[in-house]
């Protein structure tokens, strides 16, 4: 059901007053007035604000209206002289006027009054700020960002309505250039087609890059979520082979031919563990295996000063990563969502159900990656089925697997790994996670640059090692708490099977 559906049926249902949520007011307005020439031609459409005041659609003479709270009398008035005419009242920006008790109660007598008539209130506004007067006498919806069908009629009418305009895009990539500017309002979308547009006086596939990085400088003012370019790929992580196996088997789950197969797509995965062994990296890791858009999700920058603004920030920026899907929605350190306890007036307790409640229900393909050192400050409902596909234990790595990770790590410094020891590096970092042996492999080569500047050596690196003292030995209380997690059978480790892990369980019993 589109938004302009979702009018008509409150209208038919005689709701007095709607309020329509979007900073996309042109938008909005074009909707409604769509909506009100499919109800009759011969309605009008009134709009009113503070600047303008009256403004008519069909051109109809108009009252004059300084204040909101004439303006609302005025409304009265026509509206009870042209009862059988279903006019609609459109009123911009009235939540600023919410303050005022006397203005907040001429809105609930006038949506009172209007049930009597034929014409309706409509109220566009940027947030969802309703006073607690007004809740039973409203309906609130919430205009989404355009989809790609109406970024790609808006991209058309540009090329072939404009003079001018010269294109060399096949249908292909017509389409891809409109599915770059997913997560951009109407108004930013026209802005970025016509930036690359006046940057060489063509439209071409080099303006697909062009888009998407006004789309990153977007997200990012948007202050909760950041857009990442992704160039991880497995080969960038080393280890965690049940991990890479399990996302690899899930690659093509977001296309039309796994619908048609009968697979939902995936929801998510929750990365548990130690810090330093690849979650950051893995959900990185996950965007470029998928070639999906990757978005971040700051939980920190959530939090606001005003009343309902965290709330507010958590609903955009959810919307917004259901726009851009299929994408991957990487929650970095949730637990950082409750790090406020009850100290904040609940605000972050809102946030993280906020958070749980969409994750549960949503119905786009956005596949989420969370990530947690504190297992403890995770609340149970968190990792139950229905949330995540599957809960995750990245532990220290093993002998193989810092053997992978060190060569790794070389092989990305331009070293050739054949003339590392690269087996004694690993047997001499046994409890190192995989970013202090990144750490040891950069500290090995200020070592030898400022030796006039010779190549690193298995020597340097094995100093840089033994220099390094692990977290597994600093924090080695916490650690161990949290490899009893993996132990207990809470998550399904990143780098074991299960028949490797009974094994190594069958072990320790019998050594015990």
């Amino acid at each position: 059901m589109t938004v302009g559906d979702e009018i008509q049926l409150y209208l038919r249902a005689r709701v007095p007053l709607i309020l329509l949520v979007t900073v996309e007011e042109q938008r909005a307005l074009e909707i409604v007035d769509q909506v009100r020439r499919d109800r009759d031609a011969s309605a009008d459409l009134i709009t009113w604000d503070i600047a303008d005041r009256f403004r008519s659609r069909v051109g109809r003479q108009m009252p004059d209206a300084a204040s909101p709270d004439l303006a609302l009398d005025k409304i009265r008035e026509m509206a009870d002289s042209g009862k059988d005419r279903p006019d609609l009242y459109v009123l911009k920006d009235f939540h600023e006027f919410w303050k005022n008790p006397n203005t907040k109660r001429k809105v609930r007598n006038l949506a009172h009054d209007l049930k009597y008539t034929r014409s309706s209130l409509i109220v566009t506004m940027p947030v969802r700020d309703v006073p607690p007067e007004l809740s039973d006498d409203v309906v609130i919806i919430d205009l989404p960002l355009p989809d790609g069908a109406a970024l790609r009629r808006q991209l058309d009418d540009l090329i072939d309505g404009t003079t001018g305009v010269r294109s060399e895009l096949t249908t292909h990539g017509r389409s891809r250039l409109a599915q770059a500017a997913l997560g951009l309002t109407s108004t930013q979308a026209s802005r970025a087609f016509a930036k690359a547009i006046v940057r060489d006086q063509v439209l071409d596939e080099r303006d697909i890059q062009a888009v998407l990085d006004e789309k990153k400088a977007v997200i990012r003012r948007s202050q909760a979520l950041e857009f990442y370019t992704v160039e991880e790929t497995p080969d960038d992580l080393g280890g965690l082979e049940v991990l890479k196996h399990w996302l690899e088997l899930r690659e093509r789950a977001f296309g039309d031919e796994a619908a048609a197969y009968g697979l939902p797509a995936p929801k998510g995965v929750a990365l548990i563990g130690i810090p330093g062994t690849g979650k950051s990296l893995t959900a990185k890791m996950v965007g470029g295996l998928w070639r999906l858009p990757l978005l971040r999700l700051d939980v920190g920058a959530l939090f606001g000063s005003l009343v309902g603004e965290s709330e507010e920030r958590v609903r955009r920026a959810l919307d917004l990563a259901e726009t851009v899907a299929p994408c991957v929605l990487w929650i970095d350190e949730l637990e950082k969502s409750l790090a406020n306890g009850g100290s904040d007036g609940g605000t972050s307790q809102r946030v993280f159900g906020t958070i749980l409640t969409w994750m549960q229900e949503k119905t786009k393909p956005v596949f989420v990656v969370a990530t947690a050192n504190d297992v403890a400050a995770l609340p149970p409902e968190l990792l139950r089925r229905g949330r995540f596909d599957e809960v995750f234990f990245l532990d220290l790595p093993t002998d193989a697997e810092r053997r992978e990770i060190i060569s790794v790590h070389l092989r990305k410094r331009g070293r050739d790994v054949r003339s590392f020891d690269v087996a004694h590096l690993s047997r001499i970092s046994e409890g190192y996670v995989g970013a202090e042996l990144e750490q040891a492999v950069i500290d090995a080569m200020y070592r030898a640059f400022s030796d006039n500047g010779r190549d690193i050596t298995t020597e340097d690196v094995a100093a840089a090692i033994t220099a390094l003292v692990p977290l597994s030995q600093s924090q080695k209380e916490t650690i161990e708490n949290l490899r009893a997690w993996l132990r207990e059978g809470r998550a399904k480790s990143a780098s074991f099977t299960e028949a490797a892990l009974a094994a190594e369980a069958q072990v320790r019993l019998e050594l015990a």
